[in-house]
């Protein structure tokens, strides 16, 4: 079991124009981060490309898990010696390309990967296929960590499949708009709460065509309190996740009285 502390920073910022300029900003974010002691770097859905860029942009910039945005990424963790997790249009030969997350090491090999399950609205379905399996939970410093995608951890299935796997914190790239703020403000504390665990989920800011992003990045405690929450404008903020609030969370709020033979067949 894990006893060490791990320090998260949340990027949050507006799109960059092309994949070239949104890497060099990755750089300096994690540079920045990792100059006030983040271990990881945890940035917005589709956040090297841009999210609202029609079908045929994402199709054109669409690469494999190992094509060369993840070699560019990997290099930057290596040079600042921490992880980042990162979004990304994923490369799919049968139709429209996954909207993808990956978390890379500081050696800047992929720890894990994770392809969006529920999409949201037209724009979402008209970009992108609907990956088609769950969230597992990896370890990296002795944390176990789970990633999920923006409308993803609306559901609460999804971080309690991964809470029932042991996850620790659950890491969300996401590109939430200003319409929606009850998600930072309550569905992400709901979702830390009611499983015991933290909840990191990263957002954009700024504008793109049609689209007002509502930043408010957060980051929630096993508790449901807030660490951290940001304003509408780019920032970057940085919290520490312990293993003592992990326990004091779990030992007054157990799983013991669960009834899963009430909920059904397809409840987890």
């Amino acid at each position: 079991m894990n006893t060490k502390p791990l320090t998260l920073a949340l990027w949050q910022t507006p799109y960059a124009a092309t994949p070239p300029e949104a890497l060099q900003r990755l750089e300096d974010a994690a540079a920045r981060a990792r100059t006030q002691g983040a271990q990881l770097l945890v940035c917005p859905e589709m956040g090297l490309t841009g999210y609202a860029i029609g079908a045929e942009r994402v199709q054109a910039l669409a690469e494999p898990a190992d094509g060369a945005l993840a070699q560019a990424v990997g290099v930057i963790a290596r040079r600042h010696g921490m992880a980042i997790v990162y979004g990304y249009p994923e490369l799919n030969p049968q139709g429209q390309p996954f909207n993808a997350v990956q978390a890379v090491g500081p050696d800047g090999r992929s720890l894990a990967r994770y392809r969006k399950t529920h999409l949201y609205g037209a724009m979402d379905r008209t970009q992108f296929s609907t990956g088609d399996e769950a969230s597992q939970v990896f370890t990296w410093r002795g944390w176990r960590l789970g990633l999920l995608i923006c409308y993803d951890v609306e559901f609460p299935e999804t971080v309690r499949l991964l809470a029932l796997q042991g996850v620790d914190a659950v890491l969300v790239p996401t590109a939430n708009m200003v319409a929606f703020d009850e998600v930072p403000n309550l569905l992400v504390p709901a979702r830390a709460c009611e499983n015991q665990v933290f909840v990191a989920y990263a957002n954009a800011c700024g504008s793109e065509p049609g689209i007002h992003y509502g930043g408010l990045s957060t980051l929630a405690g096993p508790d449901g309190g807030v660490l951290t929450r940001a304003g509408r404008d780019g920032e970057l903020l940085l919290a520490t996740l312990t293993r003592e609030a992990l326990d004091s969370a779990r030992r007054s709020s157990p799983w013991s009285a669960r009834r899963p033979d009430l909920y059904g067949p397809l409840a987890v």
